[in-house]
């Protein structure tokens, strides 16, 4: 149980970062660009690879701080970091072409689903 508790405490407190740290960055920057998610974004990426460290070279987080911490909070945090995360493991793996792959068809595909979502929700 301890599992799935950790998963949703890290799942809330990552929703909670998110929507206040990007509210703020919006304060300040306006809203002409993405800003919030921009930053919420980048700053995802710097804290699950710090994670991937503290995890896998370091060995100082067990598996219940890694589901606290890289799937509860930096999952709801950002998916984003969690994408990057894996593409750049395909290509620790030598996986290269998996990687641009996933990249290309993650942006290209998810704005055709976008657009499709778009159009199936005005024709309600």
């Amino acid at each position: 149980m301890l599992k799935w508790t950790n998963l949703l405490l890290g799942g809330a407190l990552g929703t909670a970062a998110r929507y206040l740290l990007s509210g703020v960055v919006y304060q300040f920057l306006g809203t002409r660009f993405p800003y919030g998610t921009l930053i919420v974004n980048l700053i995802g990426c710097f804290i699950i690879g710090t994670l991937v460290a503290l995890t896998e070279e370091k060995f100082l987080l067990g598996p219940n701080a890694r589901i606290l911490l890289m799937v509860g909070f930096c999952g709801a945090f950002t998916t984003f970091s969690t994408f990057i995360l894996e593409t750049a493991n395909l290509i620790k793996d030598g996986e290269t072409f998996r990687a641009l792959v996933n990249v290309l068809v993650s942006v290209v595909i998810g704005f055709v689903c976008l657009k499709i979502g778009i159009l199936l929700g005005k024709s309600f």
